[in-house]
């Protein structure tokens, strides 16, 4: 755990884990509200999201992983978009450079997936190696912004879109996977990945618990975009 300043008394609390000798490290953005709730001893009160659940498989391919907490416990919706929180993962991708000297990613989900696409959009050249982007927000829904709200036209950095054919989530349906890639049209270059499956445990389908959250496909999917990065670094 480690709480990184922000200036004006605020800070960023992470979550860091990394291997012996990280080949990298991806910077996450959870989905939801983004209140992943870490503590001061590292155990975290919220860890059914997809990056934070899974942050153990990442460090077993290699990956070191930095994943932010929301703001002062603030509720993230609406807000990724923003200037002010593109800069914020600028700094967190600052922050990642300092720990590792391999490649930088940034890799969101759901919600989280704005907040990718936001800091690559607005990442100083040569600071990212790509970015992830899985099971995005492409409708509008609550949050009142989606992806193509981030500056999507300005990423310029290899990019993968990931969707599961049976996430029911309505404002992120694997249809609009094709139109997020295409909205990246400076990026140099593009594809598209499709997985299927996962189990239903949350009540809602765009639940953490479901195939939105890839759900009982975890290790299938981190393979297959660890793939991706490994052929990126």
């Amino acid at each position: 755990m480690l709480d990184l300043p922000l200036g004006g008394g605020l800070a960023q609390r992470v979550l860091y884990a990394s291997p012996a000798r990280p080949s990298g490290v991806i910077v996450m953005a959870p989905g939801g509200s983004g209140d992943v709730g870490v503590e001061r001893d590292g155990d975290l009160r919220h860890d059914d999201n997809f990056v934070v659940r899974t942050r153990s498989l990442w460090v077993a391919r290699g990956y070191a992983v930095l994943i932010p907490d929301a703001l002062d416990h603030e509720n993230m919706r609406g807000l990724r978009s923003s200037p002010a929180y593109g800069a914020l993962i600028d700094g967190l991708v600052g922050f990642a450079r300092s720990k590792v000297s391999g490649p930088v990613f940034l890799l969101g989900t759901s919600q989280g997936s704005i907040a990718a696409m936001n800091g690559a959009a607005h990442a100083h050249p040569g600071q990212l190696a790509g970015v992830v982007l899985t099971e995005s927000v492409s409708r509008m829904g609550g949050s009142h912004e989606t992806v193509f709200d981030a500056d999507p036209q300005d990423v310029r950095v290899p990019a993968l879109v990931v969707a599961n054919r049976d996430d029911a989530c309505n404002v992120a349906p694997p249809e609009d996977a094709p139109r997020i890639a295409q909205a990246m049209s400076h990026s140099r270059g593009v594809r598209v990945m499709y997985v299927s499956g996962g189990t239903t445990k949350s009540r809602k389908a765009c639940g953490s618990l479901t195939p939105h959250g890839y759900y009982g496909i975890e290790t299938q999917v981190v393979g297959q975009i660890a793939d991706w990065m490994d052929a990126h670094r």
